[in-house]
């Protein structure tokens, strides 16, 4: 009888490009893959937007301020940020699959709690409990990915990945807004939470353990900060992962602040903002499936430096618009439009290239890393945009500009070191970090050469359970 690693490797197994015609088990597989980690990457972002048409109603219910209320998603962006740092070190000690079961039955029964809550105090403790452990869905789902493609192969699933779990901050406010108009605002963490529950029972019989037993890392608390250490004195991991922080602060600054900025200055009502709200998501959306269609075509480098000066000319853009008087609902909402369509040309490629450059062994604590600095530093970032006044255009502009030319640096500064394989000449990193060796230029050559059907190629070395080990140990140093 087959092992879990064999399941997984029958799910993501190889097709030659001339077959993509066929429908067959692997691209069955290969969408199942995808629609399971897309539900559960989903969740987090879920959590944090459903709520917002009922901001308010919560308010007033509570017998609180708005502004209470509104920390609340303060919280939970902490408790993401947080939870990934220790459910990805987690997921390498113990496998994938335990800490995410964890992990989504915790989110379960705190999102049932937060529909019971009678104070604001509960209801914050809920919510930061809620975005801890909502971090599961979001770190695991990404260290599978790691586990199962390398290189552009990894790029390419992460388009489809994000594709899934990006309807979510376009469609949670829609829906929460259509859920207020038949019951009060505790029926939207009642549905959170049979969502939460389907997602378990879903994990629970379709989703594989994707890493072996003797591939999972032991490591004490001090090798873990250690191994941390070493991750962040790594520029083939550093760099990629502060490409992604970054462009995540761009744009959550307009995310965060837009609706005021929109109603206040452009005189848009609540309702076409969340118009503009979901055509900028669906240009993220367009972003991510125009990466996967230039995988084959463009190496990964390039498309990054694509996303990134598309996303720069497109704030600048912005403020062109605002210093000629040219500013208006049409003219921003295209230009925002634009500028998201760029952004989902980065995500996908700093992250493979975060990633791909690491371990099997340590995927779970890069992606855990990578995530908490994506959400600490980028939300962050975000918020200064009305720190010392009103949320203006201008202010809005010049955070978005700030931390757009911070992503391109990032990449500038690190693209030597993303272009070549791993080394094993750190010092100190021989210590926490097993044998395996990176994927070489031309492992990413073959990833390019061939796909499953759906278009999302990988290797057999890859997945294969037969791949051996190299000799020497290699390490997360560059």
């Amino acid at each position: 009888m087959p092992d879990a690693r064999e399941i997984l490797v029958n799910l993501t197994s190889v097709r030659p490009r001339r077959r993509a015609r066929t429908t067959s088990a692997p691209q069955r597989g290969t969408a199942l893959l995808v629609l399971v980690l897309g539900v559960l990457a989903a969740l987090g972002p879920l959590a944090t937007d459903l709520y917002l048409p009922a901001l308010p109603q919560i308010s007033d219910d509570l017998a609180t301020t708005e502004a209470r209320v509104k920390f609340t998603l303060t919280t939970v962006m902490i408790g993401m940020a947080l939870g990934q740092l220790v459910i990805g070190p987690l997921s390498d000690r113990w496998g994938r699959r335990r800490p995410l079961l964890v992990g989504i039955a915790v989110f379960t029964l705190s999102t049932f709690g937060i529909a019971l809550a009678t104070s604001v105090e509960t209801f914050t403790v809920l919510r930061f409990l809620q975005g801890l452990s909502a971090a599961a869905g979001l770190v695991i789902s990404r260290a599978v990915v790691r586990d199962a493609f390398d290189g552009d192969a990894a790029a390419t699933f992460f388009s489809r990945l994000v594709l899934l779990s990006g309807l979510a901050p376009m469609l949670g406010p829609v829906l929460g807004g259509q859920l207020l108009l038949l019951g009060p605002w505790p029926l939207l963490f009642v549905a959170l939470g049979l969502a939460g529950a389907a997602s378990f029972v879903l994990v629970l019989t379709v989703l594989p353990e994707s890493l072996p037993a003797d591939q999972r890392e032991q490591v004490s608390v001090r090798d873990q900060a250690a191994l941390f250490g070493n991750l962040l004195r790594d520029m083939r991991f550093i760099g990629p992962t502060l490409v992604v922080a970054l462009n995540f602060a761009m744009s959550f600054t307009y995310i965060s602040t837009f609706s005021f900025v929109a109603q206040s200055e452009l005189g848009a009502s609540a309702q076409q903002f969340s118009l503009v709200f979901a055509v900028t998501t669906l240009g993220m959306i367009l972003g991510n499936q125009v990466n996967a269609a230039l995988v084959p075509r463009m190496e990964v480098h390039r498309r990054l430096v694509l996303g990134l000066t598309g996303s720069l000319v497109s704030v600048l853009a912005l403020i062109a618009l605002a210093a000629t008087g040219a500013a208006g609902l049409a003219s921003i909402t295209a230009t925002l439009f634009v500028m998201m369509i760029f952004t989902g040309l980065v995500v996908p490629n700093a992250t493979a290239l975060a990633l791909t450059g690491q371990s099997q062994r340590v995927a779970g604590s890069g992606s855990a890393l990578l995530g908490t600095l994506q959400f600490g530093l980028g939300s962050s970032l975000a918020s200064t945009a009305g720190m010392v006044g009103p949320v203006t255009l201008a202010s809005m502009n010049t955070v978005m500009l700030l931390t757009a030319i911070g992503a391109f640096a990032a990449f500038a500064l690190s693209a030597r070191h993303t272009s070549r394989p791993a080394t094993k000449h750190t010092p100190g990193a021989e210590e926490h970090v097993p044998h395996e060796a990176a994927p070489t230029a031309e492992e990413v050559a073959v990833a390019e050469s061939v796909a499953v059907p759906d278009n999302v190629p990988h290797t057999e070395e890859t997945l294969g359970t037969d791949r051996t080990e190299p000799e020497d140990p290699r390490t997360v140093g560059a």
